[in-house]
């Protein structure tokens, strides 16, 4: 079947639609979390979303959206609003969640195995690295994407300055009476949201290409805020779809070959930095 014909099936373009809203959310986000140091929330957060995951699995939930999502706001919370202020440091509050999430949720699936699911190894692969539920998306499923990537991108636009304000000079922003503590609050359910999206994408363990590749690709040519961000959005957008696309047409798994596809970017953009800066 040829790229025309495939683009024309629903279940691709479905695909495409939450792939392109996610990735722009991931993309928007992904140059402050970059900035602000915090490249690697996403990876710990998408930990404790799979551990919340394997919980609702083994409990029974028919919507794991209902545990898994209030959980990874609650860890985003933590790690945002308090990591830099408590005795363990931002960076190693994610690595103790991300581990400690990941090595839950594999011994809770193998103590407990979901009924239906005799394939333990096969369900944590998926997960892990995305598979094709992309590509198998229910209507409701679709629908709850886009009202969530909604929220999402209307958020970053409201509070576009407020957002970048806290990314550059926290401290001064808030000697200068910015209410910073409920924008990092904001930032961290907003976060959230968009980890629990992109697991469906590309699995837990690669959601922090979708976050760093586009950002790191578009500062390697572009330096002001407004610019790396619109560029990191086109990037990610870009090369979900030449990923799903690309998938659909080769069977190959969706997640890892938009993570490639995001790689192969930021080499061209470090090339033609390098070159336009020689």
């Amino acid at each position: 079947m040829n790229l025309a014909n495939y683009i024309q099936l629903p279940f691709v373009q479905n695909a495409l639609i939450v792939g392109v809203l996610v990735s722009l959310c991931t993309a928007l986000l992904g140059v402050t979390l970059v900035l602000r140091r915090f490249s690697f929330i996403g990876d710990g957060l998408s930990h404790v979303a799979f551990g919340a995951m394997t919980v609702a699995a083994v409990v029974g939930l028919t919507n794991d959206m209902v545990l898994v999502l209030p959980v990874t706001v609650v860890c985003a919370v933590l790690l945002l609003s308090v990591g830099q202020n408590a005795k363990v440091k931002g960076d190693a509050s994610v690595a103790m969640i991300s581990v400690g999430a990941l090595a839950v949720g594999y011994l809770l699936m193998n103590l407990f195995p979901p009924s239906g699911r005799s394939n333990i190894s096969g369900d944590v692969c998926t997960t892990l690295f995305g598979g094709t539920s992309i590509l198998t998306l229910r209507p409701e499923e679709v629908t709850i994407s886009i009202v969530l990537s909604a929220v999402v991108v209307l958020f970053f636009i409201f509070f576009y300055h407020k957002i970048f304000a806290i990314t550059f000079d926290e401290s001064f922003a808030g000697a200068t009476g910015a209410r910073t503590k409920l924008y990092n609050l904001l930032l961290a359910v907003v976060i959230a949201v968009v980890v629990v999206l992109a697991m469906d994408l590309v699995g837990s363990l690669l959601i922090s290409a979708l976050v760093v590749f586009p950002a790191l690709s578009a500062m390697r040519i572009f330096k002001s805020f407004r610019s790396v961000t619109v560029c990191a959005a086109i990037i990610s957008v870009t090369c979900t779809i030449a990923g799903i696309l690309s998938a659909a047409q080769f069977n190959t798994p969706v997640g890892s070959t938009i993570v490639v596809a995001d790689i192969v970017v930021f080499a061209v953009f470090s090339l033609i930095g390098w070159i336009t800066q020689k």
